[in-house]
């Protein structure tokens, strides 16, 4: 030990063979054992029939999840849920069971393979697994595309309401939210500010969900969605454009593309408002670098700096105005059209 650090060797084995425990924990989510446990602890002899595992290697499993929290182990081998557990189990706030059957499971396992290929190339790994760009691999399968969705809501999910706190949206007439999926980011932002109103704009399979979240939240009378190919164009006349976690998507061609129909469909005051993460400079840790070799690998984007931004914006016809931080790991790029 070097104080209260590992050995750099160790620290290094543990990096690496950080997939043992996602494998462990995707199993749990797989076999749904915190859906099977919800009501009191059992033993794997009881849930080995209801999962269709072996009654010892489940025991097993059960043990080991234990030892890193999410369960407990109580008298007679009998397994309860923990306070970690309970957030594994179906339905449960932050999306996580879905989040990681979405991101632990095979597609991605399969991709993340391909990870040197990426780094040699500059090539997406997922376009090579799957035969077809990521996106579109999503719009061939609803299901996936559905659970992927859930999935940016669990892991994304603590962003929206500290965006609408750290933006002043309270004299802004209409958000148009580009590539809004669910709807998670626009309701956020509304139900803070009681203004404005807004256009939640994505592809049809994309905001299957979203009907229901607006639902759920009032807010049916001020959010209309519009169906559309941001590739394509975006609605007209919007005060405020927000892009959260589109640009990283795409590579600077598309996003040229993105942007530049943004700017078509703007009013000269409007703002643009991209949603990012907003890589710091030197060794400073981020998620948002980590964030950025998923982007390589599965959709083929890239994180940026303050500086990248202003150059991509610049390129695009807009003018970068400043970057508001917020509570969460995102900050709000505010742009203009120049």
């Amino acid at each position: 030990m070097l104080g209260n650090q590992p050995l750099p060797h160790i620290q290094l084995i543990q990096m690496a063979t950080g997939h043992w425990l996602s494998r462990i924990i995707y199993v749990a989510a797989e076999l749904g054992l915190a859906d099977h446990i919800a009501d009191g602890a059992k033993s794997a002899a009881e849930l080995a029939g209801p999962t269709g595992s072996h009654p010892r290697t489940l025991h097993r499993l059960m043990r080991t999840l234990a030892s890193f929290g999410v369960l407990t182990e109580r008298e007679e081998g009998r397994f309860a849920l923990t306070n970690l557990g309970e957030a594994l189990k179906t339905g449960a706030p932050g999306s996580a069971r879905s989040s990681i059957l979405t991101f632990a499971g095979q597609p991605w396992w399969r991709v993340w393979e391909e990870f040197p290929y990426s780094v040699q190339t500059g090539n997406t790994a997922a376009e090579k697994v799957l035969g077809v760009p990521f996106f579109d691999y999503l719009a061939r399968y609803p299901n996936d595309a559905s659970m992927f969705s859930e999935s940016m809501v669990g892991i994304h999910g603590p962003e929206p309401p500290t965006v609408a706190a750290a933006y002043d949206f309270s004299n802004v007439g209409t958000i148009v939210d580009v590539g809004g999926a669910t709807g998670n980011m626009l309701v956020h932002i509304l139900e803070r500010h009681p203004g404005p109103k807004g256009i939640l704009f994505d592809r049809p399979h994309v905001t299957t969900d979203a009907p229901a979240l607006i639902r759920n939240h009032g807010l049916e009378d001020r959010i209309k969605i519009e169906s559309g190919n941001f590739f394509e164009s975006v609605p007209e006349g919007g005060d405020v454009y927000i892009l959260s976690h589109i640009i990283h998507d795409w590579s600077e061609e598309q996003c040229m593309t993105i942007l530049g129909n943004c700017r078509k469909a703007m009013k000269p005051q409007s703002k643009l408002l991209i949603v990012e993460f907003v890589l710091p400079p030197g060794d400073t840790p981020h998620f948002g670098k980590l964030a950025d070799m998923i982007m390589l690998t599965i959709p083929g984007g890239e994180e940026r700096t303050e500086q990248e931004y202003g150059v991509l914006l610049g390129k695009a016809g807009f003018k970068l105005l400043r970057v508001v931080p917020t509570e969460s790991p995102v900050s709000i790029v505010e742009a203009s059209i120049a």
